[in-house]
């Protein structure tokens, strides 16, 4: 029986995807019990990122083959820049976080992010479609889960409500029906390529999702007369 490219990246990788289905921060928001040092942390870290993302669709769309691919890139790249951009800027001014306070470069989030950018870069169209769908695909699978529950902080609950939106879960499988379409035309090897592309961007979000935990002496620090003073959550 034929397996289509999507199917196959899941299963092979079933895994690690559970693992980072079951992390702690997603089991967390999922009891209603996530520190809020914790989300705030998230969230300065998720801002960063999202930037980010904007650099990895931007290589996306540049690359895509039809206007129909591009459009629909193009309508990504609105939502991040724009809706996306806007919910860090209420949460932030909501909780007074300063952003510049955090360092966004340890390398549970560095890595996260020179990560993807490589593939984006190096990986071509396909492997940079892989790496969104692995992001995409695992965000919306948690957030539709976590949404269904009770979730007491509402700038929490409106960031689980973003991903588990019918716009999310539309882009979630756009993305899984490229690699479907990508995947009649692909050798074997040009499919497991993209299959680790998967596994590897697993590996990388688990540690990204470990950061907010980490000490606050690692993840929040503030430059004053030149010297750095470590921000206690």
């Amino acid at each position: 029986m034929w397996e289509t490219l999507s199917e196959q990246i899941l299963r092979q990788n079933r895994l690690i995807f559970d693992k980072m289905a079951g992390h702690r921060f997603i089991a967390d928001v999922k009891a209603d019990c996530l520190p809020k040092p914790v989300f705030e942390r998230y969230l300065v870290f998720e801002r960063a990122f999202a930037d980010t993302t904007i650099s990895i669709c931007s290589f996306a769309t540049a690359r895509a083959e039809t206007i129909v691919q591009k459009r629909w890139l193009i309508g990504v790249l609105d939502a991040l820049a724009n809706r996306k951009m806007a919910y860090f800027e209420k949460a932030f001014a909501a909780r007074g976080i300063d952003p510049d306070a955090y360092d966004t470069d340890i390398h549970e989030v560095g890595d996260f992010r020179d990560g993807l950018l490589a593939i984006a870069r190096d990986g071509g169209y396909h492997g940079t479609i892989a790496a969104m769908f692995a992001t995409d695909w695992m965000c919306w699978t948690w957030s539709k889960a976590a949404a269904a529950g009770t979730i007491s902080d509402p700038l929490l609950k409106e960031w689980v409500g973003l991903h588990a939106s019918d716009e999310f879960a539309a882009r979630a499988y756009w993305l899984k029906g490229e690699l479907d379409r990508l995947g009649k035309i692909l050798d074997a090897p040009e499919r497991k390529r993209l299959s680790a592309i998967f596994g590897t961007t697993q590996a990388l979000a688990i540690a990204y999702h470990d950061a907010p935990y980490l000490c606050p002496e690692r993840s929040a620090m503030r430059l004053v007369g030149g010297r750095d003073i470590r921000q206690l959550a």
